[in-house]
């Protein structure tokens, strides 16, 4: 009865200048990026979250701590590629992703399939199972102003 699972996450990060903007595992051209100690992939991030969330095994700060000088900078798709491992370990399997990105700028939806083959790529799943969805908040919050962008995931994983 225990071998379904599922998780949760959420991340947040605030626009800046002078960066690049990474999203999903994929660079978008927009003229700011994401403040962050990694390269800020809030998509991702908030994958790592769900993914650990369901495996019971804490969080993305706990595994990947910011004030740690070896994830200064990191390739995001390093850290999910790293959490899968520990799920993983635990004898999981990915069954589905399902993602919200909330941005009111730049647009997210032509990028999304390009997301969901980086991620099924490192996640070793269907681009089918990878849902990636994009809203906006209708101008309201901090990502309603484009100070940043917010991203939601669900997970649902699975021992056999």
């Amino acid at each position: 009865m225990n071998n379904f699972r599922v998780g949760f996450g959420y991340d947040v990060h605030a626009f800046m200048p002078h960066r690049e903007l990474w999203l999903g595992g994929i660079q978008i051209e927009y003229e700011l990026g994401l403040q962050g100690h990694s390269d800020a992939d809030v998509l991702i991030h908030a994958l790592c979250d769900a993914l650990l969330g369901a495996s019971n095994l804490r969080d993305i700060g706990f595994h990947f701590p910011d004030n740690d000088d070896k994830f200064k900078n990191i390739d995001s798709k390093i850290l999910l590629r790293k959490t899968m491992s520990l799920v993983r370990e635990k004898g999981y399997k990915l069954g589905n992703i399902d993602c919200t990105v909330c941005a009111e700028q730049p647009k997210i939806n032509p990028h999304i399939q390009s997301m969901q083959q980086v991620l099924s790529s490192i996640l070793q799943v269907d681009t089918d199972a990878i849902s990636i969805k994009a809203t906006t908040t209708e101008k309201l919050g901090f990502v309603g102003r484009k100070e940043g962008i917010a991203a939601y995931a669900t997970v649902l994983i699975f021992k056999e």
